[in-house]
């Protein structure tokens, strides 16, 4: 047994993924990328002269540059709803041992929409503030519930269970809020906009609300890293090991519910960026959670502020939602990893 044990903790061993460095460097390029892109195109294209006076030179007042301007506190908030969800991505998969799993697949995006719905319906909310609070509350319900049917019956909480009772509760949570906008016009002219998920509504206010919650989603995240890996191996392991596997279960849980609930809250239920993101990086730097979540954060983040530019250039001047084009590019990704993956566990 000491022998089995000593091998399991030399897999725990801090060593960098094959190609790390390069792959961080790439990672952070299109980033740059990405930030750059998202500040100088859409319906009104902005020269590179103008992205530098809207940046440095406050003095200059012209339309390029005030332009720009607007479009920081947009970029800045999807940056941090790309975060929140890659890393809610992350910790799903590792708490579930679940390839498939992510927070809209499990539910909680739903269950968060559903109590956002109560609120305009019920109390007729309008603010992020109110918004925020019920959404975590409706996400930590759903999460609770998804979990305890999942692990009900033999074997406890299987990956297949567990995906079985997002999807089913999920289709009757979405039936709920049909049935509760549908007589209301007023709680169906709120809801439309919201609903497809966007990042357009960004704005200084909203991330001032969103950074705690994304901050304490991060600590629990990176603290919760290396016993995670442990639990990869299987819950004895785990345990001899000095982890304590369901008091991690539950701190990884409130770390994915807290991210995805105040993204979710904020800029509507944004589908499958913590699928795409998470699957992005094992593929290439592997299933190390200590530098997995770091990279699913940055390529969360790349993601959903590329989707956010191509959305705003394929509709100019209008723009399309980035939750239709996330659902759109994530849903055929998702059937392929399903015929793949056949629902192993991770």
């Amino acid at each position: 047994m000491n022998s089995t044990t000593d091998s399991k903790k030399k897999q725990l061993d801090l060593h960098l993924p094959k190609h790390f460095t390069l792959i961080l460097v790439i990672a952070i390029i299109l980033l740059i990328v990405s930030i750059v892109s998202s500040l100088m195109l859409g319906a009104r294209v902005v020269s590179y002269q103008e992205l530098m006076d809207g940046l440095f030179y406050t003095n200059q007042d012209s339309y390029g540059a005030n332009v720009v301007r607007k479009r920081i506190s947009r970029t800045v908030f999807s940056l941090c709803c790309g975060v929140a969800l890659g890393i809610a991505g992350v910790l799903m998969q590792a708490v579930t041992r679940n390839p498939l799993a992510d927070p809209s697949i499990l539910g909680v995006n739903t269950g968060a929409t559903l109590f956002v719905v109560i609120g305009i319906t019920l109390f007729n909310i309008t603010t992020a503030g109110e918004y925020i609070w019920l959404a975590l509350i409706g996400a930590s319900i759903t999460a609770v519930f998804v979990f305890g049917i999942g692990s009900m019956g033999r074997g406890g909480a299987t990956p297949i269970k567990l995906l079985l009772a997002g999807a089913a509760t999920s289709a009757a949570l979405s039936s709920l809020v049909t049935a509760i906008i549908i007589p209301s016009a007023y709680a169906q002219d709120q809801f439309r906009f919201w609903q497809v998920g966007s990042v357009g509504s960004g704005n200084w206010d909203s991330i001032k609300i969103f950074l705690p919650f994304l901050i304490v989603g991060l600590l629990i995240a990176f603290i919760s890293a290396p016993a995670l890996n442990a639990l990869a191996l299987g819950d004895d392991v785990a345990t001899s090991l000095g982890v304590r596997p369901g008091i991690l279960r539950a701190f990884a849980i409130i770390a994915g519910v807290v991210l995805c609930g105040a993204a979710t809250a904020l800029a509507g239920p944004i589908g499958f960026i913590g699928l795409l993101a998470t699957h992005a990086m094992r593929f290439v730097i592997g299933p190390d959670l200590r530098f997995l979540i770091p990279m699913s954060a940055l390529a969360g983040a790349i993601i959903l502020t590329f989707s956010d530019v191509v959305g705003r250039l394929i509709a100019s001047p209008g723009e399309l939602e980035v939750g239709i084009l996330t659902a759109f590019i994530g849903a055929p990704i998702l059937i392929i990893l399903a015929k793949k993956s056949k629902v192993r566990s991770l």
